[in-house]
């Protein structure tokens, strides 16, 4: 007990005792600050490991070479605290004499997604055996000299980043093993607590993916001034020159997104030297081309770009006869990866922000598409989303965030239930960060209050959003999401095992669907009494997947999706579900095909905000959002059939839905790997191959289908499923 007592002050001393290190000069907004100490190293082949933080970005040398490439995450994991990463190893160390350098790169503003703190500056522990080496006043100091803001147009109110300057001339080399540092200043050693940093929270998502420099797709001159380099796919990038000119003429790099979403986002420009250079700029910005306009006098010698991005592999795929529906997939994943940095985001132009109404839907996708890591971007947002709760009780998005705490409160009732948390519990199985957050949950969730019919209050929140275009029934849409809501609690609360909770969030929800479908069904559609618009199409899908329409309505129903397209896509998600649920596939592709076309046949390789491309509202918007990406859920969960029943996939559903799709291929990546689906099509006779990994489970519903036989018979059934145990399955059935 003694020791478990004197661990846990120990750890309380040393947070107390933790210190930064800063520059004593200035900490204004976009300042780039350079630290070096030298350290002997007695045994390079002892245990080592590395805590290192920074407001906000940082870069780190080792003996002359670079080591670590934007490090750090933006604040913070709640409204106080930082982010730190932990290595077990840093590279490049060698015994005797070693050379540390870092470039740090202080935002010094809030945004839409990062909190700043009042103190520029970095953190650093490194431990070797019984070596300890950490930041204090030994290092030296200096703001680097080269790095300027750009007097130019600035970055939107909603960005914590600034637009990058570079003097070419005043470039110091600073990390260099003989560079002279004798004339800087010994660092200002600030206290975490007065720093404004507060407690360390380890970096729980992977460090960023260095695709390396590249070659762009295609370059074209215009003129003597003007560089158009075309980038392969919208990514984010680092733009790389290789030039010779004399000092001082200025060089602007951008990517024909500098402008998406309607406002300004981030350039750099560079102030040559005399003679052969090579400049890099370190803050990433995102676009299909690159843009390098040059005054004349300069010989270009070469032009790269560096795609960084979050640690994940594409692992999931879909394939079918109707190249329409691989286009889409494959841009609905391009734009998932696109959205995935320090949060899922948005937008990585205009925003750069985690807006849970997005997050939802991505990460929905990213069970179908992409591997592990992936998901520990969710879990990140989660517990953010949670540990950012207001004092009322109230949740808010996008966070992390410095100047906005406002509630959306449609998106936030989509983010606790069953489409949010609880997807993200179904597909992973972290049944720790559900029991997490649970207590912040249950606060919200009661936050709202029902009338007298059972039917839930309305709250304005800080903005009453619930989606974009015209012909909302609001009333309707309330009620809808806070029986989701309700649906995602009852689970989370039986998991948790609180079931006095569970048995309030069923009878609550029971009795709001009875009223709901008394009061609001005409015999057609539902509809809000006072509601003057065009019927709405979000609200029927919504009351379809919530379980409210009963199903002898929905042969009286299906005509109105053929009819009515008011959703954003965002919302056509749920569309494209309501109708796959009520088992009209071939609905959800024609309706695929008429609202992404323009999508599909544009030359972007990810889809936009609206339906239509622009910047004028939700015409257009940005045209990188990935709540557009929907359909990739839609076309792996229901066509190709296949989704968790136990948390994680170790059992899973198969029940695949051709419409009239004759060939689909795909896979599903799971952590005991890939669900591989092959399905051939020919009138009503279907033959699937499916591979079930080792330590999973398939689930076939025998009622679901005719003349159901695998591997050329019959199966045995209990409880009319047929279970498969890891193997190869070949399936044989008719279409009903």
């Amino acid at each position: 007990m003694k020791k478990i007592i004197l661990f846990y002050l120990l750890i309380i001393f040393t947070n107390i005792n933790a210190k930064i290190i800063t520059c004593d000069k200035r900490n204004s907004p976009g300042t780039w600050l350079c630290f070096r100490k030298e350290i002997q190293i007695d045994d390079v082949k002892k245990q080592q490991s590395l805590k290192i933080a920074a407001d906000t970005k940082y870069w780190l040398w080792v003996n002359g070479e670079l080591v670590i490439r934007e490090g750090g995450l933006k604040r913070g994991p709640n409204p106080q605290d930082t982010y730190c990463d932990v290595f077990d190893e840093l590279k490049g160390l060698k015994k005797g004499k070693n050379t540390i350098a870092i470039l740090v790169w202080y935002f010094g503003k809030d945004g839409f997604s990062h909190k700043n703190s009042p103190t520029a500056g970095v953190y650093f522990d490194l431990k070797i055996g019984k070596q300890n080496f950490t930041s204090d006043a030994t290092w030296k100091a200096s703001i680097h000299p080269a790095f300027y803001v750009p007097s130019g147009k600035k970055p939107n109110y909603r960005l914590a980043e600034s637009n990058i300057g570079y003097n070419a001339a005043l470039d110091n080399e600073f990390y260099s093993i003989n560079f002279d540092d004798s004339s800087w200043e010994n660092a200002k050693e600030v206290t975490m607590k007065n720093s404004g940093w507060n407690d360390l929270v380890e970096r729980p998502i992977p460090m960023w993916k260095d695709y390396g420099l590249k070659n762009y797709l295609k370059t074209t001159n215009q003129g003597d001034t003007l560089i158009l380099a075309d980038l392969p796919y919208n990514s984010h990038i680092t733009p790389y020159i290789k030039l010779k000119a004399p000092a001082g003429l200025k060089i602007d790099m951008r990517t024909d997104n500098y402008m998406g979403g309607g406002a300004p986002n981030v350039y750099a420009e560079y102030i040559t030297k005399e003679g052969i250079q090579e400049f890099e700029a370190y803050g990433w910005m995102n676009g299909h081309q690159v843009r390098y306009t040059l005054p004349k006098g300069i010989e270009v010698i070469d032009v790269k770009f560096r795609e960084t991005g979050y640690d994940t592999e594409f692992a999931g795929s879909f394939t079918c006869n109707d190249n329409y529906f691989n286009t889409l997939w494959k841009k609905s994943l391009r734009t998932l990866y696109v959205t995935m940095r320090d949060t899922y985001m948005d937008c990585p132009d205009r925003e750069r922000s985690q807006w849970w109404g997005d997050v939802v839907n991505e990460l929905g996708e990213a069970f179908y598409s992409l591997d592990s890591k992936a998901h520990l971007l969710t879990k990140k947002g989660i517990h953010e989303l949670m540990y950012w709760q207001r004092k009322d009780s109230v949740i808010y998005a996008p966070v992390p965030s410095g100047n906005w705490n406002q509630e959306l409160p449609m998106q936030m009732l989509a983010s606790v239930g069953y489409y949010g948390f609880w997807t993200y519990y179904m597909g992973s199985g972290d049944k720790n960060t559900i029991a997490d957050v649970y207590p912040y949950v249950r606060k919200y969730i009661h936050v709202w209050k029902t009338d007298n019919e059972g039917l839930v209050i309305p709250r304005k929140g800080g903005w009453t959003w619930g989606d974009w275009g015209e012909n909302k029934d609001l009333t309707l849409l309330y009620n809808l999401w806070y029986s989701i809501a309700l649906k995602g609690f009852e689970n989370m609360a039986l998991l948790i095992g609180e079931k006095d909770d569970a048995l309030w969030a069923a009878n609550t929800n029971t009795r709001l669907k009875e009223v709901f479908h008394k009061k609001f069904w005409n015999g057609y559609y539902y509809i809000s009494p006072g509601y003057e618009g065009v019927p709405d199409d979000r609200s029927q899908a919504l009351a379809i997947v919530a379980g409210i329409l009963p199903k002898d309505k929905y042969n009286t129903i299906r005509p109105f999706f053929g009819k009515y397209y008011n959703a954003s896509p965002y919302m056509e998600k749920y569309v494209l579900e309501a109708l796959c649920t009520m088992g009209f596939e071939n609905d959800a592709l024609d309706r695929m095909k008429k609202r992404y076309k323009n999508m599909v046949e544009s030359h972007l390789s990810t889809l936009w905000e609206g339906w239509g491309i622009g910047n004028k509202g939700y015409g257009g918007g940005s045209y990188n959002h990935a709540w557009s990406g929907g359909p990739l859920t839609i076309l792996s969960q229901y066509f190709l059939g296949v989704s968790p029943s136990v948390p994680g996939f170790k059992e899973f559903n198969f029940h695949p839905r051709t419409g009239y799709l004759e060939n689909l291929k795909g896979d599903i990546p799971t952590a005991n790997g890939k669900i591989s689906v092959s399905i051939e099509r020919h009138g009503n006779m279907v033959k699937a191959l499916l591979t079930v990994p080792e330590g999973l489970s398939a689930n076939i519903n025998n009622c679901e289908y005719k003349d159901l036989k695998i591997k050329g018979r019959r199966y045995k059934t209990k409880n009319g499923f047929c279970k498969l145990k890891s193997g190869n399955w070949e399936i044989t059935y008719s279409i009903r």
